[in-house]
């Protein structure tokens, strides 16, 4: 196996778990919208998931980990994606902010903050904030 093929599959690793918990935030409800399916193909496409790797890890999202991101720009964008996950259904519940809150504390963030930053990212996403300001924002909360 060469170096490539290593990498290869540790960054599909990555993009499978990473896609896999937001599954997890659109199943949080019971059910997958058809504006939440939209994204999740959009999503798929964008991280590389095969048509067969995505449909396995519809069926059986919660067998893989949530490997944190170790760049904090990263974990910024994987919470960009997880909040806008879990507005896609314009209805935020109390059951899928608390999922939000603990896929962030598996993302890397701390315990202390999660709330804080969670309940920051949701306010952004629902202002319609694009990825690049989302985690300047983030970024800047903390100064």
């Amino acid at each position: 196996m060469s170096i490539l093929d290593l990498f290869d599959s540790g960054f599909r690793k990555r993009n499978q778990s990473h896609f896999a918990a937001i599954v997890r935030v659109a199943m949080s409800d019971g059910i997958i919208t058809e504006e939440e399916r939209a994204f999740l193909h959009r999503l798929a496409a964008k991280l590389h998931i095969s048509e067969a790797d995505y449909k396995k890890i519809l069926k059986d999202y919660k067998s893989h980990p949530i490997t944190p991101p170790t760049s904090y720009d990263i974990r910024l964008e994987r919470l960009y994606d997880l909040a806008r996950m879990v507005y896609a259904d314009h209805h935020l519940g109390e059951k899928q902010t608390g999922l939000l809150e603990r896929l962030g504390i598996g993302l890397g963030f701390s315990t202390g903050n999660v709330g804080y930053v969670v309940d920051k990212a949701l306010k952004l996403v629902h202002a319609g904030v694009d990825r690049d300001n989302f985690i300047d924002e983030i970024k800047n909360m903390n100064r």
